[in-house]
Parts: C-alpha cells; sequence; structure tokens
C-alpha cells in the first residue's frame, strides 16, 4: 500500500545514491513547487535529508501543442531518504522533530539488504518498433536548410524507437545500473507511469547560490581522438556552451559565469562525448523555479537560438517528445538542486507501451547516414537491456569503477 520508490544513482549531491523509499510522485504543472520548503535547522553539511523529487517533461515549453501520453511534471515530496556516500556507507536522513527515535529497525533491514544477492527478476521487451531512417534524414537535410537560411546554428533532432514492456521497470533500472553505472541515472514512477533514465549528463547543480550545468555535445562510437579532433564536433559543443553562457547570464551575477571545462572526451554507455561544463552565482533572491525558468529545457538538447530550434523541432519531428529531453532530479533545502538531462531514457505508460528516445546535434556539416549512426549508437546500450530481460540479481559494489570510468 505504500508509494513507490525513487533513485537517483550515480553522481549526486556528492554522493553515490540517494534513494527516497517511498514518495508519491504525483502529476503538476511547472517548477514553481520546488520553492516550497520547509527551513531545516541543525543538518550535517553532506546531508540530503529530504526534498523535491520529479521530473519536468520537456513539452512544457513546447510553442508547438502536441497531446502526450506522460504528465507534463511530475513532484513529490520525500522527508526521508537513503544517501550511499563514496566510501560505501549507508546513511539515513530524515526531516523529523527533536524528540524523533533513530529508526534501528529500519537500519537493521538495510543492513540486511545490503549483504543479501537482489531475487532474480524478469522481463520481456516485444514489438520494437524502430525509427524510420528515411524520416530521420528528411529532418536532418530539412534541418540544414534551417541553417542555410539564417534560422538556426544548429539544432537537436529526435527520433524514438517504440516497444512493449512487460514486467517491473524498476527491475530494468536496477539491472540497468548495475550493467552501466550511468553518472546521472534516475528511477520514477507513479500512477502515470515510469521513467528509467540512465543519463550520462548533469543539466543544472545548485549548492548555495553557486550554479553548474555540464552540458554533452559531440559523439563518437568508438573513436575517443577522432571525436577530440572532431571539427563539426567541436563546433557543436562550442555553440551550446555558448547558449548555457546565455541562459545562466540571464539570472546570474555579472561576471560570475565561467567555463572551466572545455570539450572533455568522457565515456559514457556506448559512446564518447564532448562535455563542456558552465558555472555561475545565482543573483540574491533568485528562486529555483527562477533559474529554471532561465534555463529550461535544457540547451543540447534543442539548440540555438533556443526559442527558434524549439519551432523548427516541433515541426521536424512527428512525435512529441514526453519527458525525453527535459531533466529528472530532486530540490533539496539543504543540498540545493540537482537535475539530469533525460535522455537515454526509457519512458513506460501504465499499460506498458514504452519509448526511447535517441537524437543529435545538426550543424551545416552534418552527414545524415553519420547522424543515423549516431542515434543506432546511443539507443544500443538500452536495446540490449530491454532485450536481455533478466536481472541475474548481481549489483555492483561499493567503491566498483562503473564501465564509463576513465
Amino acid at each position: 500500500g505504500l508509494a513507490p520508490p525513487a533513485a537517483l544513482t550515480g553522481s549526486w549531491f556528492g554522493s553515490a545514491a540517494v534513494l527516497a523509499p517511498s514518495v508519491a510522485v504525483t502529476p503538476g504543472a511547472d517548477a514553481a513547487v520546488v520553492d516550497r520548503m520547509p527551513v531545516v535547522v541543525d543538518a550535517p553539511p553532506d546531508a540530503v535529508g529530504c526534498g523535491w523529487v520529479g521530473y519536468l517533461g520537456y513539452g512544457l515549453t513546447e510553442p508547438r501543442s502536441r497531446a502526450r501520453v506522460l504528465p507534463p511534471a511530475a513532484w513529490g515530496w520525500a522527508d526521508h531518504v537513503l544517501r550511499l556516500d563514496h566510501d560505501g556507507r549507508w546513511w539515513f536522513e530524515a526531516l523529523v522533530a527533536d524528540d524523533a527515535p533513530f529508526p534501528e529497525a529500519l537500519a537493521a533491514e538495510l543492513a540486511a539488504c545490503v549483504a543479501a544477492t537482489p531475487p532474480p527478476a524478469a522481463w520481456r521487451a516485444t514489438g520494437v518498433r524502430p525509427p524510420g531512417r528515411a524520416q530521420h534524414r528528411d529532418a536532418v537535410l530539412r534541418c540544414q536548410e534551417a541553417i542555410r537560411a539564417g534560422e538556426v546554428y544548429q539544432a537537436n533532432v529526435c527520433t524514438r524507437y517504440g516497444l512493449r514492456l512487460d514486467g517491473d521497470p524498476a527491475d530494468v533500472f536496477a539491472e540497468g545500473v548495475a550493467r552501466y553505472g550511468p553518472r546521472h541515472a534516475a528511477y520514477l514512477s507513479g500512477p502515470w507511469g515510469a521513467l528509467a533514465s540512465f543519463s550520462p549528463e548533469l543539466f543544472l547543480r545548485r549548492h548555495g547560490r553557486r550554479v553548474r550545468s555540464s552540458p554533452i555535445k559531440g559523439t563518437d562510437a568508438t573513436d575517443p581522438a577522432r571525436l577530440a579532433a572532431s571539427v563539426k564536433d567541436r563546433a557543436e559543443n562550442v555553440m551550446i556552451v555558448d547558449l548555457v553562457r546565455n541562459d545562466l547570464g540571464r539570472v546570474c551575477a555579472p561576471g560570475t559565469v565561467t567555463v572551466p571545462e572545455l570539450l572533455t572526451v568522457r565515456r559514457a554507455p556506448g559512446v564518447w562525448h564532448l562535455v563542456s561544463t558552465v558555472d555561475g552565482e545565482l543573483r540574491p533572491g533568485v528562486p529555483d523555479s527562477g533559474l529554471l525558468a532561465a534555463t529550461f529545457p535544457p540547451g543540447s538538447v534543442t539548440g540555438t537560438p533556443k526559442l527558434r530550434a524549439l519551432e523548427l523541432l516541433g515541426e521536424l519531428e512527428p512525435w512529441p517528445r514526453e519527458v525525453y529531453c527535459g531533466a529528472i532530479g530532486m530540490v533539496s533545502p539543504l543540498a540545493g538542486l540537482e537535475l539530469n538531462v533525460a535522455i537515454r531514457t526509457v519512458e513506460v505508460a501504465p499499460g506498458g507501451e514504452a519509448w526511447i528516445g535517441v537524437g543529435g546535434g545538426i550543424t551545416i556539416d552534418s552527414e545524415p547516414a553519420a547522424e543515423w549512426a549516431e542515434c543506432l549508437a546511443k539507443a544500443a546500450p538500452l536495446l540490449a537491456l530491454l532485450g536481455g530481460g533478466v536481472r541475474a540479481g548481481v549489483a555492483v559494489g561499493a567503491g566498483t569503477a562503473p564501465p564509463w570510468a576513465p
């Protein structure tokens, strides 16, 4: 009878995992809910403690109104969490009164769970519907026509796989995390459906007044050296860095927006990426909702200039993006805000209908065949996961390097 759990794993709030054992994530209209948080006192410096867990769907800001299956946004208040630090220790953290007893029974149960092997689980993916190559090629070519006409400098053209998932999406998520170790993985579910996100990308991190975004732009399936030298991929990344700088500059103090990392090659499941980082310091009085209003949806999955890219993508893509290319994460009165970019994400409707969105940034130098191959490379790990159909009950232990680690 309890609400389902939610999970953030990989690298969140300076920890390896933040789990909400039970949280009712319910549909909501927008990001204003994240500003409604209590004042918490006497908290340890590294604590997450409590907060809003949820997502913002891409459709919240798409100019073209199209019917969607999943809610545009959903949030739930978690008044307690389990946090796994990078030394392998679990912490129970809760928003409680001074005289509340420590949950000894929960501590014992958690110790038993950590020591045990998870039970096997099975799922089945059927009716996989691959995207249409011809439609994707036409969208790429039309996007390049818009670039030549000066409408955009680049845009992130996406397509998607459809399938039916029989089984618990939480089992798929558990196996995917154990298998791939994504940096910014997230799991949410409710009567509205489920999200199993294996994202490698940080959209926003706010700790105190310091803000960070680490856009991914530029991909190679096999050769990191070729990616590092690619004129097309480097240009693609730098254009989005400029867009993120502009977005953060709308709400950060003048002179505080910097780029401490530019064009770093990193490995992610199935591919290599170029990653950059943009930092800033929020102006006094700017709430989290104001930060999100200035930056959402993420620039790396839209294009530049962002507003025209949003319009163009609505014209080019035959399906509306659901949560895909939005953001998933948590906002805590203690630890701040962290959201991923909802890519490499399995979206599941209540009846088991599911989607996997894939895409890539299109520039004037893009080749349709190469862009298609990039979509296939990004989808391959998730299709392999869904096709496996069994969680063997073997988890990655604390301190074990995930496959993408350098």
